[in-house]
C-alpha cells in the first residue's frame, strides 16, 4: 500500500508538468533528490562534516 502512494505521487508530478508545460521543475526536482541522497549516504562517514559545511 505504501509503496502505490510513492508510486502515486511521482504520477501525479509527472502529469503536472506535462499537462502544464512546467519542464523547468524536473532538473529542480532532480538536483533536490541528489542533495537528499548524498546527505544520507554520507551521514555515518567521515565525509559528512565537510558536507554540512555547504549547507
Amino acid at each position: 500500500m505504501v509503496k502505490s502512494g510513492k508510486i502515486s505521487i511521482i504520477r501525479e508530478l509527472w502529469d503536472f508538468m506535462r499537462i502544464r508545460k512546467k519542464w523547468w521543475l524536473g532538473p529542480i526536482v532532480l538536483v533536490l533528490l541528489l542533495l537528499g541522497l548524498l546527505l544520507v549516504f554520507t551521514q555515518g562517514s567521515a565525509l559528512a562534516p565537510f558536507i554540512y559545511t555547504l549547507f
